[in-house]
């Protein structure tokens, strides 16, 4: 039985690991002023930045269901007996039941799974699977694999504003801090798949030194663990921030920086920075 993994663009998985293991990504879509562009495909981070800083109207939207079915009878095509597809959590986006629709049609069995994630705490939970799947793990077992990463991960960020989270509609438990929200700088989480607020400070350097410190706390006696600091145009501070987390964290094992794409970026906007730690269990 050969397995094979699919996502969406929102894991932010650079082109040399999707090459190199074989994996299946379906790109989100973004509308800019009207136009629809395909993530990562006709449209970067940075022209989506561009557009936030000059107020033009920027939207997402999931793949329609045969972008996911083309995607899965290619790989049925390459040789899998069986598919893994790993997308970003359905209280962000609906991009989940475009893959399960295609499932149904799909010429092998396809699991779907909502990581209740995204960014590269998604992204790391698919290389696992890619890796088990290489060694051989079965469907069932290869998805196993996903979930307990997912499960496992931490994410934490700081947003400029909220104004762009509110705008998408993406803003969930974290409303409670609009009414202050000029006056902080809020330090946001995901908990089971939702943005919720964790804490506020009054500066953003205060805020990014306490994401700093959020991270460190999450990989705290953890074996082995990766992380990834996502960005989004604002590589010179994720770069600072990697770098004094690098010392920090023992049993460390990847640590990335990687900009945000187009669509999550359309939601949290420039300045943005994320990290996620993904303990390997």
């Amino acid at each position: 039985m050969v397995t094979a993994l699919v996502t969406d663009s929102t894991a932010y998985l650079s082109a040399d690991l999707v090459a190199t293991h074989g994996i299946g990504v379906v790109p989100l879509h973004v509308v800019v002023g009207g136009k629809e562009y395909r993530e990562g495909v006709d449209i970067g981070a940075g022209e989506v930045a561009e557009a936030l800083r000059a107020f033009r109207p920027v939207s997402t939207s999931r793949p329609a269901p045969q972008a996911f079915l083309d995607v899965y009878r290619e790989l049925a095509e390459g040789g899998a007996d069986a598919i893994v597809s790993v997308h970003i959590s359905a209280d962000m986006s609906s991009t989940i039941g475009s893959a399960q629709l295609a499932a149904q049609h799909s010429p092998v069995p396809v699991t779907v799974i909502d990581s209740r994630s995204m960014g590269m705490a998604m992204g790391y939970a698919v290389l696992a699977g890619a890796e088990a799947a290489a060694g051989g793990a079965s469907a069932e077992d290869v998805a196993a694999v996903v979930r307990a990463r997912c499960e496992a991960a931490t994410v934490v960020f700081y947003v400029d504003t909220l104004e762009h989270l509110r705008r998408g509609g993406r803003i969930g438990k974290a409303s409670a801090l609009l009414g202050s929200a000029l006056a902080i700088k809020p330090i946001l989480g995901l908990k089971d798949g939702s943005i919720v607020p964790l804490e506020r400070v009054r500066t953003s350097s205060r805020a990014i030194a306490r994401l700093e410190d959020l991270a460190a706390e999450a990989a705290e006696a953890q074996e082995s663990v990766d992380i990834a600091v996502h960005h989004l145009d604002s590589a010179d501070r994720a770069e600072k921030l990697a770098e004094r987390l690098r010392p920090r964290i023992h049993g460390l094992g990847d640590l990335s920086v990687v900009e945000l794409g187009a669509v999550v970026g359309a939601h949290v906007g420039p300045g943005t920075l994320a990290i996620a730690v993904s303990p390997r269990v």
